[in-house]
C-alpha cells in the first residue's frame, strides 16, 4: 500500500503531465520557428513553466511519501527561474552583436548610430 493517497497521486500525475506538455510545446516552438530571435523565446518559457510544474509534483510526492516537507525542489526551481532569463538575455545580446557586426539587414541599428538622431 502506498503512503500517498490515490487522489493526490492523480493530482501529481496531472501536474507532471501538464509540465511535460508545456515543455514539449516549447520544444516544438524551437523546431518550427525560423529565426534565432523567435527560437529563443519558446524553449525559455516552456522550460521554466514546465520545470516548475514537474518540480511542484515532485515536491508534493516526496513530502507526502516521507511525511515531512521536502523543499530541495524549491531550490532547484529558484536556480532555473533565475538562470534561464539571464541566459536568454546573454544569448540575444551576443546574437545582436554578431548580426550588427556582420551588417545584417534584418537587425536594426542601435539608436545612437541611426541617421537623423540627435544623440
Amino acid at each position: 500500500m502506498s503512503a500517498v493517497p490515490e487522489w493526490l497521486q492523480l493530482v501529481i500525475a496531472l501536474v507532471v503531465l501538464t509540465g511535460a506538455i508545456v515543455t514539449f510545446i516549447g520544444t516544438v516552438g524551437l523546431v518550427r520557428w525560423a529565426s534565432f530571435y523567435q527560437r529563443i523565446h519558446a524553449p525559455t518559457l516552456g522550460s521554466s513553466l514546465g520545470a516548475a510544474l514537474i518540480l511542484l509534483a515532485s515536491s508534493l510526492y516526496s513530502s507526502f511519501a516521507l511525511g515531512r516537507p521536502v523543499l530541495h525542489e524549491v531550490l532547484v526551481l529558484f536556480f532555473i527561474l533565475v538562470t534561464t532569463p539571464v541566459t536568454l538575455t546573454l544569448l540575444a545580446r551576443a546574437a545582436l552583436y554578431r548580426d550588427r557586426s556582420e551588417g545584417s539587414a534584418e537587425v536594426p541599428l542601435p539608436p545612437e548610430t541611426e541617421p537623423g538622431t540627435d544623440r
